[in-house]
């Protein structure tokens, strides 16, 4: 299911088994991180500089770094992935998040209206949802979807698209602070 506008959501039929994939064609060194908060108010980041760990909690593991020093993968689409094997029970929510990271680190806007990064979520019974990064030039960090554990009914994928900029990646709360926007 295409999830087009802000705020629309689809409900997560299993909560094992998750995989996500950023994709982009552009000369760009995008990113795809994961910022969880549990529910006891404690928060992480995984990224590229903290891969994760799919056998401990919050069971969140990035892949590659697609993209570095501007380049387009062989086949000419960029493509990272993050995986989940469970949605443990003590998170609260997984912010999908991506950046530009050079424009991170200078604090200028990002090249996200030139691109089509689009985020894509699939569950281990190939039920897919996606959403297509809609920022124009907003911002050099886009928190793209939420995955909502807060329900005891069940999860669901929300297409958040909130944009911000940064000046440098010191701590997760700055990605918090344009999460709950």
């Amino acid at each position: 299911m295409e999830l087009i506008q802000k705020g629309q959501e689809a409900e997560l039929d299993t909560i094992k088994g998750l995989k996500a994939t950023l994709t982009w064609h552009e000369s760009a060194d995008f990113d795809l991180a994961a910022l969880y908060e549990m529910k006891d108010g404690s928060d992480g980041l995984i990224y590229f500089g903290n891969k994760g760990d799919l056998n401990a909690s919050p069971f969140i593991k990035v892949g590659g770094d697609a993209g570095v020093g501007d380049t387009v993968d062989s086949g000419g689409e960029n493509k990272e992935t993050l995986k989940m094997t469970k949605l443990d029970e003590n998170v609260k929510a997984i912010h999908l998040v991506c950046w530009d990271w050079a424009k991170v680190n200078s604090g200028e806007h990002a090249r996200f209206a030139e691109s089509d990064v689009k985020l894509e979520i699939v569950d281990d019974s190939g039920n897919n949802h996606n959403v297509k990064l809609d920022c124009g030039d907003l911002g050099n960090v886009v928190v793209v979807a939420t995955i909502d554990n807060s329900s005891p009914i069940g999860a669901k994928f929300v297409n958040t698209s909130k944009a911000g900029t940064l000046k440098e990646l010191k701590e997760s709360k700055q990605l918090l602070e344009i999460a709950h926007q």
